[in-house]
């Protein structure tokens, strides 16, 4: 129990809030269409917490091995200025952000779900991951969200930082 409520309030410091997109912002499922796209479907309570976030002032970033262009084209909607894509070492732009001022990673939490994560969750202040996420990311995260990865986990860590800084 003293774990978890040392965690809780790790929420309260945070000011830059970092997301994959794959298995976080999406359950991680792809459609392929008979044309060879690939679609992904993500949840609006999670997009409505994002764009709060945003309006609230909270650095918000994505970092994504996968490329759509219709999910850069949603999260750039919502007001989020550096959307990645498409990125094949997530811990070189990290560290590229930190050395440009970017980003403290002190502030920072990070939620990822599978292996391409690992490195950037074990560089931040607040590691978190959805329910169902990968069991070495389990392993590596400080907060596990009791929500599955496109079904509100986005919302829930975005909630955790707003309301514990009196900003919900």
């Amino acid at each position: 129990m003293a774990r978890q409520s040392i965690v809780f309030d790790k929420f309260s410091k945070i000011e830059t809030l970092i997301f994959d997109v794959d298995g976080v912002w999406t359950d991680g499922s792809l459609q392929v269409t008979e044309s060879g796209e690939l679609l992904r479907t993500m949840n609006s309570k999670d997009g409505y917490a994002g764009r709060r976030a945003v309006l609230a002032g909270y650095n918000m970033i994505i970092i994504s091995g996968g490329h759509s262009k219709g999910v850069e084209d949603r999260l750039t909607k919502l007001g989020m200025k550096e959307v990645h894509i498409s990125i094949r070492d997530k811990m070189q732009l990290f560290s590229e952000m930190v050395e440009s001022g970017k980003l403290d990673p002190e502030t920072t939490l990070y939620m990822g779900d599978d292996l391409p994560d690992c490195k950037v969750l074990k560089a931040v202040y607040l590691s978190c991951c959805p329910k169902d996420a990968v069991p070495e990311i389990i392993d590596t995260c400080e907060y596990v969200s009791p929500y599955e990865g496109g079904r509100g986990c986005v919302r829930d860590v975005i909630e955790r930082v707003m309301r514990s800084q009196n900003k919900w």
